[in-house]
């Protein structure tokens, strides 16, 4: 799929024509009478994402793609399945879209999950002058990890699979990575991960990955690792449970940022935390009523085991802030207020810091990859008090649903600049770039504010 962006200028190559829109008129009042003809008579207007090929006598066609009003480049991301299969050169495009855009949205088109069965068609291979192949690879790399991760059913990634894709992932860019498993967990002080995953046959863990010189700044990395929710004793109906492979997305974004940091060797000291549990039914499975004890000291009341996204993550959160990290990120399929609140295509985050949501922000706008700030609203926090623990791990209300998640987890951070992305990882209908299926959300984003902050390479 990566070879879909060619790295130089095929023999042959068929031209590709970008027409927004406003220049439609203006261009068809150029071209050839014939070809004009032809133009009209495939009623190609220029809309986004339209495509058409003429035929030209003793040449290659000519192929044009319609840009639409917005001339963005990421609308333009099913270009690659959209033309048919062969070799293109982009030969003349608007000077709004932005080439390298063009070529990661191209990429990010050609994607298709094959571990189950082939791609019906292969996707269209393009030259685009001016933009870096190796830039576009990397991140397109880093979002087919995410995606390839989310779409694998919980059969065949479970927790002991989950951790060996992260051990393949350091292992590629010369990683320390380490777990700690099972009954481990209690001896450890990870009790609330060992609760939430025990009644699983796939035994809990906590994987660590430690990457970079010690002595850079240091950046903790936290993802929700739960390779399927059935809600435990709380359990799902059937029409939420259906998707719950997903329920790992929050793991996939974080080592789909960590492949970005690492493979453009940032000069930054990654620590990254993963709690992966099964939160599965069985006579052992945690309760509703159940008071735990979390790595923080705090005891926690269960009010829901249908929550068990943001008692993995406390864990894991207390442990990544005992190394003092400069900044604390962590993602999440967290919570169904997320999504009624914005939706499945923006990327939900909180922080208290100002500086960093502004970075955050400007980033995001530059890479395209949308992110919205909600509020970490004090006035909420009161409404995980407890009458019998320090900390009721879900609200007494049922409103604000993912403010009152963050509140929670921001009791296990402290005073560490934090950042927490409550995603979907997840496209229920295909869009332009973003087929059907898992997705990375954010993490392009943050990798750009890592390079603003510590240096681009």
């Amino acid at each position: 799929m990566l070879d879909a962006l060619l790295e130089k200028p095929v023999r042959d190559a068929i031209p590709l024509h970008i027409i927004s829109a406003e220049m439609f008129e203006g261009w068809m009042q150029s071209a050839p009478e014939d070809f004009s003809a032809l133009v009209n008579a495939a009623d190609f207007t220029a809309k986004s994402g339209q495509v058409l090929l003429v035929p030209r006598a003793g040449k290659t066609p000519l192929a044009l793609l319609g840009a639409g009003k917005k001339t963005e480049a990421f609308a333009l991301g099913d270009a690659s399945t959209q033309l048919p299969p062969g070799d293109y050169q982009l030969h003349f495009a608007p000077s709004a879209i932005d080439r390298q855009h063009l070529a990661l949205a191209w990429l990010m088109g050609a994607y298709a999950f094959e571990r189950y069965a082939p791609r019906a068609r292969q996707p269209a291979r393009i030259f685009i002058h001016a933009a870096s192949v190796s830039k576009a690879r990397h991140s397109a790399q880093a979002i087919y990890l995410a995606r390839d991760l989310v779409n694998t059913p919980a059969a065949d990634m479970n927790t002991q699979n989950l951790e060996m894709a992260v051990r393949d992932l350091g292992a590629k860019y010369g990683a320390k990575v380490t777990a700690v498993i099972g009954d481990d967990l209690l001896d450890q002080n990870y009790p609330m991960v060992h609760a939430v995953g025990r009644a699983s046959d796939h035994e809990p863990r906590l994987v660590e990955l430690h990457w970079g010189k010690k002595d850079a700044p240091r950046i903790g990395l936290v993802g929700k690792g739960v390779v399927f929710d059935t809600g435990g004793l709380d359990i799902k109906a059937a029409q939420y449970m259906r998707l719950m492979k997903k329920d790992m997305g929050g793991a996939a974004n974080a080592m789909a940022l960590a492949h970005l940091i690492m493979a453009a060797d940032l000069p930054v000291y990654l620590h990254m935390v993963l709690p992966i549990v099964d939160n599965a039914i069985s006579g052992d499975a945690y309760r509703p009523g159940d008071i735990l004890q979390s790595r923080k000291g705090f005891s926690v009341e269960i009010d829901n085991t249908d929550a068990e996204g943001r008692l993995v993550l406390a864990d894991a959160l207390s442990r990544a802030a005992e190394e003092n990290p400069e900044l604390l990120i962590d993602f999440a399929t967290l919570t169904g207020a997320a999504r009624v609140a914005l939706g499945p295509e923006m990327a939900p985050y909180y922080t208290d810091d100002e500086a960093i949501a502004a970075d955050l922000e400007r980033a995001a706008r530059a890479e395209k990859d949308p992110v919205w700030r909600l509020p970490l609203w004090d006035g909420y926090d009161k409404l995980l008090d407890s009458p019998i623990a320090d900390i009721c791990h879900t609200s007494s209300s049922p409103m604000g649903g993912s403010i009152t998640a963050a509140l929670f987890l921001r009791r296990f951070v402290g005073d560490i600049p934090w950042l927490h992305f409550d995603i979907f990882a997840w496209v229920p209908k295909a869009r332009p770039g973003h087929p059907t299926g898992g997705d990375a959300q954010g993490p392009r984003a943050v990798f750009s504010l890592l390079q603003d902050r510590y240096g681009k390479t």
